[in-house]
């Protein structure tokens, strides 16, 4: 709380628990903070030691819910004296102004042998403060509103942030390069993975086995292709524990004012696209010539743009996902059903053709189809794939036409689907809350004992 940006700070019986030397070292502290870095701490007290009590400033007077004196502590006795009470010297201050403003306690303090003593109610205390020159002085500042012109220009918060939008970016960019270093253990895993689950495509899809020209062919092929494509979507799912992981520690800092959800998702985004990029050409470099895929350069090209795409959309699903589901065990559930209903409306499990009329949609929107047409389109518009149609009841050159420019279409697809989900994680990082409270529960011997 004190690191915070927070400039008025409220305390409420900080010394419990605590005893008097423990106490006052901690009010010393909050003393020195508040000369140096100009902060405004109100702290409630009861009886607290002489040494605690003259480290105030000022001191709050309350008495059956009414302020009874508001000012400087020096001239605390120098009121209650001008009432007829007066603090012995051996008596704490504390002390005596817990017990003056008290009913049964009052007499005592009365110094005024010339008068007779009269009960002075909290009500009448309120109104002598008020005439008193501390009171008027008090209510005088109150009357009059405050000129802004002397204030310090940065007393006064015009804007949410302390910093402006692009320091928030460049500060946040930072950090995250700074998280991505310090777990580069992870990513470098990740890496060898994707590296050794290359390896074994290459070696079942050998290009000596793969020959081409026959339907048949072209199964193994699109089997080769499904494969290459379910291993970099699940290569992306490593993104959605790293994101629940961090959550609670973002959503404390969130609710502080530190920054913004934007500030925390766009770099995450930046900073995974040269790992995307990197992890799809490893893949891609690996496999392409080994497997014996079309062997055009430009072919070559477009399958690893359409590997990263498919890549990027899925890393940006489970960063969504886990901002959804915001717990490891509720997040992992989403992920799991999401994939299930991708793999099976993705046209590659059950045909395009047998999925029934009411649930075609699901086709329509699952990015799998739009990352598998890509990959498909590219390897089988090869030349190599071509033959002539010779069915006379046919008049076109080949049985069915599939165009070049659907390759863009679904590329153009992915990545308008990782956009997507990135702005639904933002929204998702800055309007839900963690599920539950996030505080800490200690549950010691005698609590277990006593439930």
């Amino acid at each position: 709380m004190l690191v915070g940006p927070a400039k008025a700070l409220f305390m409420d019986e900080i010394s419990t628990g605590l005893d008097s030397s423990t106490t006052s070292q901690i009010v010393r502290f909050m003393r020195q903070m508040v000369h140096i870095m100009d902060v405004t701490m109100i702290i409630s007290l009861l009886q607290p030691a002489p040494e605690t009590y003259d480290l105030f400033d000022d001191i709050i007077l309350l008495s059956e819910g009414k302020i009874v004196y508001q000012g400087p502590h020096e001239n605390v006795l120098e009121f209650f004296e001008y009432l007829g009470f007066k603090c012995p010297e051996r008596k704490g201050i504390a002390d005596f102004l817990q017990e003056v403003t008290s009913q049964k306690d009052r007499e005592q303090y009365w110094f005024k042998l010339d008068e007779p003593y009269r009960y002075i109610s909290v009500p009448e205390f309120v109104d002598y403060f008020n005439n008193y020159h501390i009171g008027q002085k008090l209510s005088d500042e109150l009357h009059f509103p405050y000129d802004q012109s002397k204030a310090h220009p940065a007393a006064l918060v015009k804007e949410k942030y302390g910093i402006s939008r692009w320091e928030l970016f460049k500060a946040w960019f930072a950090r995250e390069w700074l998280l991505m270093k310090r777990n580069s253990f992870l990513y470098i895993f990740k890496t060898t993975q994707i590296t050794i689950m290359s390896l074994i495509a290459m070696t079942v899809f050998f290009r000596t086995e793969m020959k081409h020209g026959r339907i048949e062919d072209g199964r193994k092929y699109y089997g080769a292709l499904f494969f290459s494509l379910i291993n970099v979507m699940f290569n992306g799912m490593a993104e959605l524990a790293m994101t629940v992981l961090r959550l609670p520690v973002f959503y404390k800092q969130r609710d502080f004012l530190f920054y913004p959800a934007w500030a925390f998702g766009l770099p995450i985004w930046i900073l995974r696209i040269p790992l995307s990029l990197m992890e799809s050409g490893i893949w891609i470099i690996l496999t392409y010539y080994t497997i014996g895929f079309a062997p055009a350069a430009s072919r070559f090209f477009c399958q690893l743009l359409a590997f990263f795409s498919i890549h990027q959309m899925a890393l940006s699903l489970f960063r969504f996902i886990a901002a959804i589901g915001r717990t490891q065990v509720v997040a992992s559930s989403l992920g799991t059903f999401t994939l299930l209903l991708v793999f099976v409306l993705g046209g590659f499990i059950i045909a395009k053709d047998d999925i029934e009329p009411w649930m075609i949609w699901g086709y329509y929107v699952s990015p799998m189809m739009y990352g598998q047409n890509p990959i498909a389109i590219n390897e089988f518009l090869d030349k190599r794939w071509s033959a002539p149609n010779l069915d006379p009841r046919i008049p076109e050159p080949t049985v069915g036409r599939f165009l070049d420019y659907r390759y863009w279409i679904c590329v153009a697809a992915l990545f308008g689907f990782s956009l997507l989900f990135n702005l639904c994680f933002i929204v998702a990082l800055t309007f839900l809350n963690p599920l539950g409270d996030s505080k800490s529960v200690i549950v010691d011997d005698k609590t277990t004992a006593e439930l």
